[in-house]
C-alpha cells in the first residue's frame, strides 16, 4: 500500500470545505493560525469561557471550540444526542458560549426550553450560513446575545465579527470581492498548488463572495459571486431576495437560485419554508415584495414551498439539493 504523502510542514489539521460548489478541498491549518483565532475571538466576546460544542467537531467551528476550551483550560461540554437544554444544565464555567447555525437558531426559539437555556450564554456565535435578518432581530429580542460571524475554513473560522474584523485581521474589496489577511489564514490547500496559489496570494485570502464596507468600516457580505444571477442581462444576487422572502409573514426560510432558461438565459427560482406548512403565503405576495423593493427581474418566476431546505455541512443549504427540489426531482 503506498504511503500517505505529509502534510505541509507546520500542519495541525487539515479541514475539508463543504464543497458546496464543487469538490471539497483540504485546508491546511497551523496550530498558531488556530490558536489566534480562538485568542481573539475570546478578546471580542470578554474573556475565556466554557464552550458548548453543538457542531460537528470536523467542521472548522466545531474545531474551534475545542482549540478555545483548550486555551481556556475548561474542558467543552459536548451536547450529542441529548436535549439542548440538558447539555447546558451541565455547564460549570463562569462565562459560557457556543456557535449554531441559523437552523438551530431558529428551532430553538421555536423550544420554550430551549430559548431559556439561549438566554444563560454570554455569547451565541452564529455563522455557517446567512443569517436572515428577521431571524436575527427574533433572537436579540427575545433576550439572546447574538454575535454574527464570517469566515470559513481558510481563515480558522470567523475572522469578522457583526461586521466588524477579529484584532489582527485585515478586509479590503478588489472590484467587489472580499480578501482577508492576517495570523488566522490557513497555509493552503492540501496536495493542491494551483488552488494554493490562486487564492492565497501575498498574503491576502481572496475569498469568492461579494461585499460593501460602510463608511465606519463595518463589512456587508452580499453573498457569492458565483451564485449571481443573470436574468435577462440583469444581475440578479440571491441573497439580496432572500433577505426580501425571509421578511414577509409566513415565511421561515428561502433559498434562491437559478434555472436554465431559454427565454431569460438564468432563471430566479426559489424555495420558501413556510412558517405554517398547512397556511403557506401567497406566491403572488412574495412575488410583489421582491418587485417592489429590488425591481421586476429579481422577483422569482418559479416559487416552491418545502418543509425545510436541503442541507450540506454545518448548516450550509445544498443549493444543488434546492435547484433538484424545483425541478421535482
Amino acid at each position: 500500500m503506498k504511503p500517505e504523502k505529509p502534510v505541509r510542514a507546520g500542519t495541525a489539521v487539515v479541514v475539508a470545505t463543504s464543497g458546496s460548489t464543487g469538490a471539497a478541498k483540504g485546508v491546511e491549518l497551523s496550530a498558531a493560525a488556530l490558536s489566534a483565532s480562538a485568542a481573539a475571538t475570546h478578546a471580542r466576546l470578554g474573556g475565556p469561557g466554557q464552550w458548548l460544542l453543538t457542531l460537528p467537531a470536523h467542521h472548522i467551528a466545531g474545531v474551534q471550540v475545542i482549540v478555545r476550551s483548550l486555551l481556556a483550560g475548561l474542558p467543552p461540554v459536548l451536547r450529542g444526542t441529548q436535549a439542548f437544554a440538558d447539555a447546558v444544565a451541565a455547564m460549570t464555567g463562569p462565562r459560557r458560549y457556543t456557535s449554531l447555525v441559523p437552523t438551530q437558531l431558529l428551532r430553538l426559539l421555536d423550544d420554550p426550553a430551549g430559548l431559556d437555556a439561549l438566554r444563560t450564554f454570554d455569547a451565541v456565535l452564529l455563522g455557517g450560513a446567512a443569517t436572515p435578518g428577521p431571524l436575527l432581530a427574533r433572537a436579540r429580542a427575545a433576550g439572546v446575545t447574538i454575535s454574527t460571524t464570517y469566515g470559513m475554513s481558510e481563515t480558522a473560522g470567523g475572522c469578522v465579527y457583526d461586521g466588524r474584523p477579529l484584532d489582527g485581521v485585515r478586509v479590503r474589496l478588489a472590484h467587489g470581492v472580499i480578501h482577508l489577511a492576517g495570523p488566522v489564514l490557513a497555509s493552503g490547500y492540501r496536495l493542491d498548488p494551483a488552488a494554493t496559489a490562486q487564492a492565497f496570494i501575498d498574503g491576502w485570502f481572496r475569498t469568492t463572495d461579494l461585499g460593501e464596507l460602510r463608511p465606519d468600516g463595518t463589512l456587508d457580505v452580499l453573498g457569492r459571486a458565483d451564485f449571481m444571477i443573470n436574468t435577462g442581462g440583469v444581475k440578479v444576487a440571491p441573497a439580496a431576495v432572500e433577505e426580501v422572502l425571509t421578511a414577509q409573514s409566513g415565511v421561515a426560510e428561502a433559498c434562491v437560485v437559478d434555472l436554465p432558461s431559454e427565454e431569460w438565459g438564468q432563471l430566479v427560482a426559489a424555495v420558501v419554508v413556510p412558517a405554517d406548512p398547512a397556511n403557506p403565503p401567497e406566491v403572488s405576495a412574495l412575488r410583489a415584495a421582491v418587485r417592489e423593493r429590488l425591481g421586476g427581474p429579481a422577483a422569482p418566476k418559479l416559487v416552491r414551498f418545502a418543509d425545510h431546505l436541503p442541507l450540506r455541512g454545518p448548516g450550509k443549504v445544498d443549493r444543488n439539493g434546492v435547484k433538484d427540489l424545483l425541478r421535482g426531482t
